[in-house]
């Protein structure tokens, strides 16, 4: 899948072990509690409520799929990520025609083309109000939710919500989810410095610096300065140096447990914790050069503090936290 980012793209690389085997379990649950009852199963038993009565509400998506339907198990992920990012707006049933073959028949009757699936049915006040078959490019699916909504009365999803809902999908481990929910606020506001931040970030998160530094060149110019750009471009500018210093980060311990006192394995081990996530433990570094030799080699345990701040945000807890230790030896 790729990102289209002003002209160039950013492209998202999922292979390689984005999420290892111990992260999914987590990242599953966040995605369940997120869903918060719009993706469900359905089935004949619960179709009047699942779909009927709750689309009085709200619109409704249908996918009816199938086990032995390929074209399905590409839409359905397709299907869940939309609704998810539409923020309650819209809500997504999915029906196993083979389990289910009562309410197929059914449907078929009232004309619902049932013989060909994967079928998405949109409902609005128990109505069907559009549908379309086959496994669709997840920009046309876009589309059509879009204009679901629209038809609903309840209008595009607006960029503060795709912000918040991305920083949720970011915060919860899915940077993937995060990517998409940024690049949509881009092609509403293609001057919002959040957006082009937080892509930036989740791209990282990804593992795809390529495409990080792609989306940096191209933030409009008006914005290139501002502190969310900043913050991203300091946060790739350390995950590079972090990765150096990781390879030698064994080395590096052993430098100190030799000698406490050598400020500069301290300085590169701070990078490579900085690189792993650590970030508490890499602040804990700095703070120790500035303890034990405050102006080492031109104040850099305190420049490069500031520029993890930078990196981190202004409001992350480590960030506070640091921030308050720091100030704490400057000014006692």
């Amino acid at each position: 899948m790729e990102y289209i980012i002003g002209q160039s793209r950013a492209a998202q690389r999922p292979a390689g072990g984005l999420i290892d085997e111990a992260g999914a379990p987590a990242m599953a649950s966040a995605a369940a509690h997120n869903d918060a009852g719009m993706i469900v199963d359905g089935n004949q038993d619960t179709f009047m409520q699942d779909v009927l009565e709750a689309s009085r509400t709200m619109p409704v998506l249908v996918d009816f799929w199938a086990t032995w339907c390929g074209p399905c198990k590409q839409l359905t992920p397709v299907l869940e990520k939309i609704v998810r990012s539409a923020g309650g707006r819209v809500k997504l049933v999915k029906i196993d025609v083979d389990a289910n073959r009562a309410l197929a028949q059914q449907l078929a009757q009232v004309g619902l083309p049932l013989q060909s699936i994967p079928l998405v049915a949109a409902f609005w006040q128990g109505q069907i109000l559009d549908l379309f078959q086959g496994a669709q490019p997840e920009s046309e699916i876009k589309r059509f939710v879009e204009g679901l909504l629209q038809a609903a009365g309840g209008g595009s999803m607006p960029a503060a919500d795709l912000i918040a809902a991305a920083r949720a999908a970011l915060d919860a481990g899915s940077a993937e989810e995060a990517a998409g929910l940024y690049s949509q606020t881009i092609e509403i506001e293609p001057e919002n410095p959040a957006a082009w931040g937080g892509l930036t970030r989740a791209l990282i998160a990804m593992g795809d610096e390529d495409a990080a530094e792609a989306a940096l060149a191209d933030v409009p110019a008006k914005i290139a300065e501002h502190a969310e750009i900043t913050g991203a471009r300091a946060a790739l500018d350390l995950k590079r140096e972090g990765r150096k210093a990781a390879e030698a980060a064994e080395e590096l311990r052993r430098r100190l447990a030799a000698n406490p006192a050598d400020h500069e394995a301290r300085y590169e081990l701070a990078a490579a914790l900085n690189a792993a996530g650590l970030r508490q433990e890499a602040a804990d570094e700095l703070l120790s050069i500035m303890r034990q030799d405050r102006g080492w080699n031109d104040d850099a345990a305190r420049l490069q503090l500031i520029r993890l701040f930078e990196a981190w945000g202004h409001d992350d807890p480590a960030t506070l936290q640091a921030r308050r230790r720091m100030s704490s030896l400057l000014f006692s």
